[in-house]
């Protein structure tokens, strides 16, 4: 098994672009995805996720020259889980997609 996820949706806002201090680029951005099913009844449920997802070097580089807010795209990669501690010292989790390939769909 290996440990891959893919996603098309919407950009849900600007991406967030760091320059760090070895010149490596790193992206941040969410995406909407929506799943839409059925109930018994036949009413129509419409439900949208939110995915943080992150890209480095050259994937990043990309987000930063051609993706912007509402931009739909297709992302692979992989999902991983991190933490850290707030400034109150509380401990965080994060989970987001670590991706190494973008897809801009929308013109």
């Amino acid at each position: 098994m290996k440990n891959s996820v893919q996603l098309i949706g919407h950009v849900g806002q600007e991406p967030e672009i760091k320059t760090l201090e070895t010149g490596r680029k790193l992206a941040n951005i969410t995406i909407a995805t929506n799943d839409v099913y059925y109930k018994e009844n036949g009413d129509k449920v419409e439900k949208t996720e939110w995915h943080r997802v992150t890209a480095w070097g050259k994937t990043a580089e990309i987000i930063e020259k051609y993706v912007t807010k509402g931009k739909e795209v297709a992302v692979e990669g992989k999902l991983t889980h991190r933490s850290y501690d707030d400034k109150e010292g509380n401990k965080r989790y994060i989970t987001e997609v670590v991706i190494n390939e973008i897809l801009l769909l929308s013109k």
